[in-house]
């Protein structure tokens, strides 16, 4: 069993260079496969998900090649299958874009439910309503998603009842190739959106309005190949950030989009953060004590779901009461109890978590129950009094590359070791 082991009392100091997007990166790689030519994607993070999706990519037949550590050659041309293991995909949530993809290339596209963090009730009936308004016939069976159209997807008007990341970028898919003009409503706007947006309309796609609430897309016949490279990491950066504040020490974060992370910044402010923004790296340290604030999560730009817990950790060390509310997933709760070993008083009403400030927290053996948690646990053992175990760490190496090597280099005393089941 693998599992990291940290020391805490350390305050953090130094910079860090934050990856390509986990989120931005699982759905350009697949998007690759509609080109007609070879691509070449730029800033790929080193993470277990973009290692899945590879090998997902791999055995339906496209050529794969590392150029070097953070690039990859895709060559589509002998990819010869629209079913997709449902080993693989089961692996990670985002394998459902590989329906969007296929659908396109195919006018068919087989794919097992997908898996991932476990934060509640995760439906895809919206990607299926997109695919249906296209033109396609839908349905699941034993686990399996099966969509498949008669001939050319045909552009539709589609109004999403919520506002869904991987729906908005499922029905871009599907409808970059579509007979006419698709009209997307009510989408989601979040920087890994507007990039897949712009890596497909830099293969020749129209793609108009990615980041607005609006989506108007019209069907192109062929995608040329293309350079691309994906945007930074707006949640790794977040998470280092909080990192800096909870242990009190002051870093600089490097390869950023400031403005991706204005909802981040200013929710650390708040907090008692300070931050010196640059061209692209910002500056983050803490003066003075933590301060309680309330948080809420929101579709960007609101504040991001996928920092809830990473600020929850920051806001057990403030001085007062703070009140977390997460309106987007339902489980995203679960590692409370995790937190709560450590001494932190948190108490979970629905969808709002009490925070009381405590003095400090304490070293325990925790687990990570989901990616963002995972982070998290890491925050609180560097900020912990003693020594921390995080087990379950294979959530953590999905979305943060070169995580433990990241931290060392920042002071941070942890490291990852094995042991016996």
């Amino acid at each position: 069993m693998e599992k990291y082991v940290l020391k805490g009392g350390v305050r953090l100091q130094g910079t860090v260079e934050i990856s390509g997007a986990k989120n931005a990166a699982v759905a350009i790689l697949p998007a690759s496969l509609m080109s007609d030519a070879p691509c070449i994607i730029e800033n790929v993070p080193d993470i277990s998900d973009v290692k899945i999706t590879v090998q997902i990519m791999q055995s339906i037949g496209a050529s794969v090649r590392w150029l070097d550590p953070h690039t990859i050659e895709v060559d589509p041309s002998e990819v010869n299958s629209c079913h997709i293991s449902p080993e693989l995909s089961r692996s990670m949530r985002a394998s459902y874009y590989f329906l969007g993809v296929l659908l396109t290339r195919f006018g068919e596209a087989h794919v097992s439910l997908p898996g991932g963090c476990n934060l509640g009730a995760r439906p895809i009936n919206q990607h299926l309503t997109a695919f249906e308004a296209l033109g396609c016939a839908t349905n699941v069976d034993y686990g399996m998603v099966n969509v498949a159209c008669g001939g050319r997807l045909r552009g539709a008007e589609i109004f999403f009842d919520t506002v869904s990341v991987g729906s908005t970028i499922n029905a871009i898919l599907a409808a970059v190739k579509a007979d006419g003009q698709t009209i997307l409503e009510n989408v989601a706007k979040e920087p890994h959106i507007v990039d897949v947006a712009n890596f497909l309309n830099s293969m020749g796609a129209d793609i108009r309005g990615a980041g607005t609430d609006v989506i108007k897309i019209n069907g192109v016949r062929f995608l040329g190949g293309t350079r691309y490279s994906i945007i930074p990491d707006q949640i790794e950066a977040g998470t280092y950030m909080a990192a800096a504040v909870a242990t009190g020490g002051c870093i600089t974060v490097n390869n950023i989009t400031p403005k991706h992370l204005e909802s981040i910044i200013s929710r650390l402010e708040r907090a008692g953060a300070a931050v010196e923004e640059y061209e692209e790296s910002l500056k983050i340290w803490r003066p003075g004590e933590i301060q309680s604030t309330n948080v809420k999560t929101m579709p960007h730009p609101g504040f991001p779901t996928d920092m809830q817990s990473q600020m929850t950790v920051v806001l057990s060390l403030a001085e007062g009461t703070s009140i977390v509310t997460e309106d987007i997933w339902d489980n995203r709760f679960k590692y409370v109890d995790e937190l709560r070993r450590m001494g932190a008083k948190i108490q979970v009403d629905g969808k709002a978590a009490i925070v009381e400030g405590v003095d400090k927290l304490y070293g325990a053996r925790v687990r990570a129950t989901d990616l963002r948690a995972g982070a998290a646990m890491i925050i609180a053992g560097l900020a912990a009094e003693g020594t921390t175990e995080i087990e379950d760490i294979y959530h953590i190496e999905r979305g943060y590359e070169k995580v433990v090597e990241k931290f060392r280099k920042l002071g941070a005393q942890i490291e990852k070791v094995v042991e016996p089941d």
